[in-house]
């Protein structure tokens, strides 16, 4: 289960030098021809067998489609998420009710333990991690976030 950012990066010829960003990458020791790069995808979030967390996504983000696809993420569902986490967090009991397992293939316990938890706390983390470390006063300033999950 991941969630990535995709940013875009301003680097053609057309450009004026105060809207063009540079960008510096190797591949085995040799410098890489960056100026056709338009974007950067980012994991930024990591999760396995969280199956609460991907049944969020799924309720919330992905219509009820279970399909292994990409979905974009907008800020006030994370923001959600976030919430509902945090909620959790200070009262263990309400978990059932707003984050409940879901049995599956390959979707890990439904046992409302210290590792469901743990991905609750996980899950804080990554998504206060991204609202911190966005720049501009906004995580979607000339990016995008989505949800894929394979299983």
């Amino acid at each position: 289960m991941y969630l990535y950012r995709k940013s875009y990066v301003h680097s053609g010829d057309y450009y004026n030098s105060e809207q063009k960003e540079e960008i510096q990458m190797t591949r085995g020791g040799k410098e890489v021809d960056t100026s056709k790069i338009r974007f950067i995808i980012e994991e930024v979030g990591y999760w396995r067998k969280a199956n609460h967390i991907h049944k969020w996504f799924v309720d919330n983000v992905q219509n009820g489609k279970d399909d292994c696809g990409e979905y974009q993420v907008y800020e006030d569902q994370l923001a959600n998420l976030l919430e509902t986490c945090k909620e959790i967090l200070e009262d263990g009991n309400k978990a059932p009710k707003l984050l409940p397992t879901t049995s599956g293939f390959f979707f890990g316990a439904t046992d409302y333990n210290e590792y469901y938890f743990d991905d609750i706390q996980n899950t804080v983390n990554i998504i206060e991690s991204l609202f911190e470390t966005d720049l501009d006063g906004g995580m979607y300033l000339n990016s995008d976030v989505y949800y894929s999950s394979s299983w």
